[in-house]
């Protein structure tokens, strides 16, 4: 979603055991970059159904989120004020089914082995990697600091 230069968005890392789901993009703006499922919020979408919509639009997998990295407020490479909302979780249901236009590969990797990435390899890479150490540090916090959404 976005409203006067400002995009929300989404991000998810999908853990199985100790590996972690990485895609690489097909997107105008990324083409070639890896990165966590993410996408827009759309308007009017709690934040925590559009976590996991995102998921399932890019992957194919239904996901449990479990946890938060935090919130990561940033000017993308397309010069939008991108705030960015970065979810934990693990696959309960699904199968890996690629979107077909915008996603190229997927991988699961060990999460000390995405430090080895170089910038040009990442999507937005200063946040990726913040997002990376946090999830390094075992600086993820519960879920419970978000509210659903309110209806009118």
């Amino acid at each position: 979603m976005a409203h006067n230069g400002i995009v929300l968005v989404v991000s998810v890392s999908i853990f199985r055991d100790d590996e972690v789901l990485i895609i690489r993009e097909n997107k105008p703006t990324a083409i070639d970059k890896w990165n966590f499922p993410s996408g827009r919020i759309e308007y009017g979408e709690d934040i925590l159904y559009s976590a996991r919509r995102e998921v399932k639009e890019e992957t194919g997998f239904d996901v449990k989120l479990n946890g938060t990295t935090g919130v990561y407020n940033f000017i993308s490479s397309t010069n939008n004020q991108v705030i960015l909302f970065h979810f934990t979780g693990e696959v309960n249901g699904g199968s890996l089914n690629l979107e077909e236009d915008e996603i190229l590969d997927s991988r699961w990797i060990k999460v000390n082995d995405l430090v080895k990435f170089d910038n040009e390899e990442l999507r937005e890479p200063r946040v990726l990697k913040q997002i990376i150490d946090n999830l390094l540090k075992e600086k993820v916090h519960s879920i419970s600091i978000y509210n659903e959404q309110l209806s009118k």
